[in-house]
């Protein structure tokens, strides 16, 4: 089901349940005309580099990965390097695909949380990686991003 934009400016959005992960918002006309991938089938590197903002337009930082579920067949999470200078210090997190917004218009995605909260996430670095298949650790993280665990739909 896609919901219209009430000011029907060719604006649309699809819940994250319905297109099973992340919502999109923007215009997706020339998407839905368009022959070949549009914002509901993607490459996984053309998300790479992609920026994240919150609701406040404050950077949250870029997305450095897609990592997927292959037993599920499902994209679990994206990796947001967030924090240092020029790729150094930065910390990285998995975001779960649930809690992200595909804006098409601006090219770029939307979290809803604050600089504050993302710093106080758990994050790890490039080098100690956490076991994500670890079950409790994949709750906690889904738990603390508000988003439902993809694993029980």
């Amino acid at each position: 089901m896609t919901i219209s934009n009430p000011a029907g400016n060719g604006q649309t959005s699809r819940t994250a349940a319905e297109v099973g992960g992340a919502r999109i918002v923007g215009s997706t006309e020339a998407f839905d005309r368009a022959d070949g991938p549009g914002p509901y089938l993607m490459l996984a590197d053309s998300l790479e580099g992609s920026n994240v903002v919150n609701s406040a337009g404050d950077d949250l930082g870029e997305i450095k990965g897609i990592m997927l579920d292959v037993q599920r067949g499902r994209i679990a999470y994206a990796v947001l390097s967030f924090g240092g200078f020029l790729g150094l210090g930065n910390k990285l997190f998995a975001i779960p695909w649930q809690a992200l917004v595909l804006d098409t218009d601006r090219k770029r995605f939307v979290l809803d949380v604050s600089e504050e909260r993302l710093k106080a996430a758990p994050g790890f670095d490039k080098d100690h990686w956490p076991s994500m298949a670890d079950l409790t650790w994949a709750a906690d993280v889904h738990s603390y991003y508000q988003a439902d665990p993809y694993w029980r739909h």
